[in-house]
This record gives structure tokens, C-alpha cells and sequence, in this order.
């Protein structure tokens, strides 16, 4: 237990990963919950006046012990998890939660930042001191520092059950997803799968001690299978196995889950004073309300609607025309997709796989990296790691100094969620006169090496690396005083900026010429496959962008007047009604496995993710105005954006880099739909 309760005597302060025993977890919880609650203590009893430095400052640097502890436990519960970490995790919450309440229900606690924020004016701030303490204030207020003692009580057994609430949900997502195998026997079955998707499938089988196939329903497995195979009913049985995760009346069903956090967080946030959780959340966004979250999700849909309403006419015309189908169903849709968009573009993901190694796009990255913002990546072998298959780097600068420590993870495994983040094990700050530098991790589900064939992406992994580098970036180039305000501690509709923007050099010649090379024969990835990857980069876009604004329209939905909610099917239904292309599948429902707002951190948030690309779309047109690899406007990117984390609003830093505020017209543009 010792190991995790004091710093770390390895290379640049490392997490000991090799020396951790599972059982030490719930002892080093509990000690350093308790180490940082004397911190607390000694800030609230401090008997001299309250200042900046011995109140608002003591605070954010105080429980950094606590918090390097949980973000290696959690990180792992998510990476690399099993059920004594899910048990631990379950008896943690709560105490962690316990303790957030007691800090921020503490009265002579907020009496002291209350008194440094009221002489706010008289002070000598920086913009960045500035921000922490209004950060500090209203994490107080916005926590319910001004409620009565009764409804301080109420807040803490919302708070409680409402932590437990989002573990059980991700555990029975997780346990869905493992739980559900299909095994093939008959190599017919597999017709239209791509060699290198058998193979995968192949080796799952072998790894089940299985004879055949084995497909499950993690994302490299899942995708090829309803993109390639040829049997329609063997495509829907995989659709709706992915559907009804957390569906099925079962232990792991998540209907009553959903509804119980929408009703609690609405709850929690009347009694803060908010109409709703959604007036809660976003008046810490650059969106600031539910009404221009609306109008600006609402007014995308006017725009992109007609354009997806045309696509899917056309995709269901061409897979009558080439199969007779009468009705294109959900199962139906990626498989004629990527059936046009081989007759549009000849373009095949399978054509374009062999020039993207994993390693070479990777070191593609890294190179972008390079040439924009002057660090390089070393691989290094004496760092601990978690896994075998992650990787560990040394991020240095021109001058060799260290600007963070780097990990990569990947490959699925059991254990391991589905999707794919950005990390960090530890936070950059800058502290003693030391600049403290982070510790950045991505995990993604990629699919993995065969026997005879190395990790090869699909043009979507690609973009998805870049992306996860993107946020990765953000957290590594990070440069800021306070822990609390550093890397991707930023209002979440800014957040997706750096990781979006990053995606934009996957369709440029230019960056992919350093990366895009034939994994047998090193040829550069040839022109015309350039041009077709641009091409079709607004392929059915619409419908696209329907999709996401339907999610975005729906995490609205659940987080305004969620008392009315009975039944979550019929409820989403209702919601997506204006958004909807496909039949409905009764035995579907994406609710219960909305991990994004029901696990994650994006309730009433989603809309985020389409707001940041217009932001990237903005961002990005100013790099082509310039040349994407210009070394003024990617310095004015990092010296703004990338480096400056949280420490003053978004749009001031935005416009700072920019020249302007964004505008829409760069995304739209960009996604053929004017």
C-alpha cells in the first residue's frame, strides 16, 4: 500500500504499475482520502485572514496524492479492469463522493474563499489566478455551499447514489459487450469479409479454443462484420445483439438505471436553484443555455436534413437496384454504404488498409507534431506500464527538456472498454518553481496484428488516432500554474477543438506522403487514393451529420423535464422522431448504452462534439489559408489554445489565435452541404 500513498521513486515520477497489488487500492483510498481531508482542515482553520495564497491556492494544489491515486485506479478500471477492480471501484465512490460533498459543503471553508472572492477587485490577479478563484467560488455555489443543512444532506445522498448509479451503468454495458459471441462454423457464411477481418476472427475463435470464427461485438470485430458480410441475416442478428445491450430485462439492464439518473440529476440540480440539469451543466459552456444548445442543434438540422433525406432516398434506390430490397434497415445501412461508396470512388477500405500501418501512422502523428510544434517522440523501455501491448515515449523539446511522458494502448481485450480516450496520469502545474510535466495516455480498440499480418487501420481508425492525439496534445503541451486549469481541464464544448482540428491532416497529401506507405512494399500511398479519401469526405455527410444531432437532441431531451419519463424506449423514440431515417428495430434501444452521458461527462453535452467542428472547421481553414504546416499560425494554436488549458474563456482564447469568433460556414462548407 505504501507505494501508492507517497511519490514515486521511478523515472520522471511514473505510476509503479508492476509494484501495484490489486488489494492495496482500498487502503491507499482511504489513506489518502484522510491526508487530504487533514489539508483541508489545515486551509479552513488557518487563523490568519483568508488570501489568495493561503486559501484559493492551498486548495487547488491540496489532495494531489488523492488525485494522482485515482486517476491511475480509474484509468485502469476502464483500460485494464476486472471484477475485484469493479468491486473496489463500487465501495470507493461513494467515499470519494463523500468527500467532495465534505469540501464542498464545508461552510467555514467557503466563509474563507468567500471572503477572498469578495475583495476580488482589489486585488492583483493574473488572468489565470483570476479564473481559478471564480472556479473556486462557484464550485462552492454551484455544490450547494448556500443550501440549508437539510437540503446540504439531501445533496450528499443524491450525490452518493447517483456515483454508484453511473458505475453499475458502465459495468453493464461492459458485461453486455463481452457476453455476446457469435461463432461461425461454415466459411459460406463469411462471404464478402475481407481476408484480414477473417483472419481476426479467426484468431478470437483460436483464443476461445473455438474451431472457426469467432466475431464479438467490440468495434474491430463489430464493424467489418455488418459493413462486409453478405448475409443479411446474419448481419441482423450482430445489429441487433449491439442494439439491445443493456435491453434485455435481465441483471444487466439499464432502463431503470437511465431513468433514475436523469430524474436524480434533474433533482439535484432544482435544488441548486437551476431550471434543470441542463441550465446546470451549461452555464459552465461556451453555449451558457439550453436554448441556444437547441437553436444551434435545431438550425444544423434544418441545413442538414434535406441533404440527408436525398442520401438515404439514394442508398436505398441503389440496394434495390443491385439486391431487389424493399425496405433499407438499420442492419442494411453500413453494408450498401460502403457497397456505393466502392461504385462512387472505387474505394475500398480494404484497398486502403495495406498503406496504414499502426506504427507508421503513429509516427505520422508524432511527425505532424514535429513539424507544427517542435517536440519529438522517443520510445523508451524502462518505464511501467499496465499491459504488455501498451508503449511508453518521452516527449522532449528542440532542446532535448522533457515535455511529458506519453503512453499508447492499442488493441481490445477483456477488461477493456470499447471506444477510444484521451488520458492523463498525471496533470501538468507548475509548483516550487517547478514545472511539473504531465503524464498523457490514449487507449483505443484497434484491430489487432495476425500471424501474418501486421496492425493495419481502416481509414476511420486513422482519423480516430488523430484524434485521440489531438486531446493527447492538448494535455502534453499544457503550460499553466494550477492543476485545476491545465491541459483538457476546459469547458467540454471546447475541449473536442485540438482533437478535432488533428483529424484534418488525415486528408491532406502533404501529411499523408510522411505516413500513408504500403506496409509490404513502402510505396507512398498513391494520388489517386489522396484524391478519392477527399472526395469522398462529405459521402453521405448528411446523414452523417443527422446522426450525431440526433444523440446531441436526445442527451437534450433526457436532461429538460425527465419527471415525465416511464419509458425509456418510447421516450427516445419521441425524441429522435424528427431525426430518424431507418424502421425502428423493437428489440433496440441506444439509450442504455449512451455511455457518453450516462457514464462519461457529457450529459447535456453531446451537442459539444458538432459545436467544436465548427470551431475545428474554422480553425483549420486558417492553417490552409497559410499552409497546414505553418509554423506562425500553429505557434499562435499552441501559444493560445493548446498551452493555455482552462485559465480564461474559450472564445477570448479562440479569438486570440484566430483573429475572430468562428464561423459555421467552414463546416458546411466542408461537409458539401452548401
Amino acid at each position: 500500500m505504501k507505494i501508492l500513498t507517497q511519490n514515486f521513486n521511478t523515472k520522471h515520477n511514473t505510476a509503479p504499475f508492476s509494484q501495484i497489488k490489486i488489494e492495496d487500492y482500498q487502503p491507499a483510498f482511504e489513506e489518502n482520502i484522510a491526508k487530504a481531508r487533514a489539508e483541508i482542515d489545515a486551509i479552513t482553520n488557518n487563523p490568519e485572514a483568508p488570501t489568495f495564497e493561503n486559501t484559493i491556492e492551498a486548495l487547488d494544489f491540496s489532495g494531489q496524492e488523492l488525485d494522482r491515486l485515482s486517476s491511475i485506479f480509474f484509468n485502469l478500471n476502464s483500460a485494464e479492469t476486472c471484477d475485484e477492480i469493479q468491486k473496489i471501484a463500487q465501495d470507493v465512490s461513494p467515499l470519494l463522493t463523500a468527500f467532495g460533498n465534505d469540501i464542498a459543503l464545508n461552510e467555514d471553508l467557503f466563509k474563507r474563499v468567500k471572503a477572498v472572492h469578495d475583495q476580488k477587485e482589489n486585488l492583483t490577479l493574473t488572468p489565470e489566478q483570476s479564473t481559478l478563484l471564480d472556479k473556486k467560488y462557484k464550485s462552492f455555489a454551484r455544490n450547494g455551499a448556500l443550501l440549508s443543512e437539510e437540503k446540504k444532506e439531501l445533496l450528499r445522498e443524491i450525490d452518493k447514489v447517483l456515483a454508484k448509479l453511473k458505475l453499475t451503468f458502465g459495468e453493464n454495458v461492459l458485461a453486455e459487450t463481452n457476453s455476446y459471441k457469435l461463432h461461425i462454423s461454415h466459411e459460406a457464411d463469411l462471404k464478402g469479409l475481407p481476408d484480414g477481418a477473417k483472419e481476426t476472427a479467426r484468431s478470437l475463435a483460436k483464443a476461445d479454443d473455438m474451431e472457426g470464427w469467432l466475431f464479438t461485438l467490440d468495434f474491430p470485430s463489430y464493424l467489418p462484420f455488418v459493413t462486409y458480410i453478405d448475409n443479411r441475416e446474419l448481419r441482423k442478428e450482430m445489429a441487433i445483439a449491439a442494439g439491445k445491450k443493456a435491453f434485455q430485462e435481465n441483471d444487466y439492464d439499464n432502463q431503470e438505471n437511465v431513468i433514475n439518473i436523469v430524474k436524480l440529476r434533474h433533482e439535484r440540480a432544482q435544488l441548486l436553484g437551476y431550471n434543470s440539469h441542463s441550465h446546470f451543466v451549461l452555464e459552465e459552456r461556451m453555449a451558457q443555455n439550453p436554448k441556444k444548445v437547441q437553436s444551434f442543434l435545431n438550425d444544423l438540422l434544418d441545413k442538414a436534413k434535406p441533404a440527408a433525406q436525398k442520401e438515404f432516398a439514394e442508398l436505398a434506390a441503389f440496394a434495390k437496384e443491385l439486391d431487389g430490397l424493399e425496405s433499407l434497415e438499420k442492419w442494411d445501412g453500413a453494408y450498401y454504404s460502403e457497397k456505393l461508396k466502392q461504385k462512387l470512388f472505387s474505394l475500398d477500405d480494404e484497398i486502403l488498409k495495406p498503406y496504414f500501418q499502426l506504427e507508421n501512422v503513429l509516427n505520422g502523428a508524432f511527425t505532424v507534431a514535429e513539424k507544427l510544434f517542435g517536440i519529438t517522440f522517443k520510445e523508451v523501455f524502462d518505464i511501467d506500464k499496465y499491459h504488455k501491448d501498451v508503449q511508453t515515449f518521452e516527449v522532449l523539446d528542440f532542446e532535448g527538456k522533457l515535455v511529458a511522458v506519453f503512453y499508447s494502448d492499442f488493441f481490445p481485450r477483456k477488461g477493456k472498454r470499447n471506444g477510444a480516450w484521451m488520458t492523463s496520469f498525471k496533470p501538468q502545474y507548475i509548483k516550487d518553481g517547478i514545472n511539473e510535466r504531465p503524464h498523457v495516455s490514449i487507449v483505443c480498440n484497434f484491430t489487432p496484428p495476425t500471424e501474418t499480418k501486421p496492425s493495419l487501420l481502416t481509414f476511420n481508425e486513422v482519423t480516430t488516432l488523430f484524434h485521440e492525439f489531438g486531446h493527447a496534445l492538448h494535455g502534453m503541451l499544457a503550460n499553466t500554474t494550477y492543476p485545476s486549469l491545465s491541459g483538457t481541464s476546459v469547458y467540454w464544448d471546447f475541449v473536442e477543438l485540438p482533437s478535432q482540428v488533428m483529424e484534418n491532416w488525415c486528408y491532406e497529401p502533404e501529411a499523408l506522403a510522411l505516413f500513408a506507405k504500403h506496409y509490404e512494399t513502402g510505396e507512398i500511398i498513391p494520388q489517386q487514393y489522396v484524391d478519392k479519401i477527399k472526395e469522398s469526405a462529405s459521402f453521405l455527410e448528411g446523414m452523417a451529420t443527422l446522426r450525431q444531432l440526433s444523440f446531441g437532441l436526445l442527451d437534450m431531451a433526457y436532461h429538460a423535464k425527465p419527471q415525465t419519463i416511464e419509458n425509456v424506449k418510447a421516450f427516445e423514440k419521441a425524441a429522435m422522431d424528427n431525426t430518424t431515417l431507418y424502421p425502428d428495430v423493437a428489440e433496440n434501444c441506444m439509450s442504455v448504452s449512451f455511455s457518453h452521458i450516462f457514464q462519461g461527462g457529457y450529459s447535456s453535452g453531446y451537442y459539444s462534439y458538432k459545436w467544436a467542428e465548427v470551431l475545428d472547421a474554422d480553425a483549420f481553414a486558417y492553417f490552409q489559408e497559410k499552409g497546414i504546416f505553418n509554423t506562425e499560425v500553429a505557434t499562435k494554436f499552441k501559444d493560445n489554445v493548446l498551452s493555455k488549458g482552462g485559465t480564461e474563456l474559450p472564445m477570448e482564447l479562440y479569438k486570440r489565435f484566430r483573429g475572430q469568433e468562428p464561423k459555421p460556414e467552414a463546416l458546411l462548407k466542408r461537409a458539401g452541404l452548401i
